[in-house]
């Protein structure tokens, strides 16, 4: 991944402050969260709301990279 990252994004993350870098992965995480949520309602139409969030939350909970 490293390798993927040009020059003009290094030195956007640079100029960002610990905050902004906190939000911004904030915003990457509950994103992913529903990309996964969407997914599953696509694949599970049957499923209750309750059932997708509990799914959700068992993948991210014991999620490795």
């Amino acid at each position: 991944m490293a390798s993927d990252l040009t020059p003009e994004y290094i030195a956007v993350l640079r100029r960002m402050t610990g905050e902004q870098k906190l939000r911004a992965a904030t915003r990457l995480y509950w994103g992913a969260r529903e990309i996964k949520a969407a997914r599953l309602r696509q694949l599970h139409p049957d499923w209750s709301e309750e059932q997708v969030q509990k799914e959700v939350r068992e993948i991210f909970m014991y999620a490795v990279t």
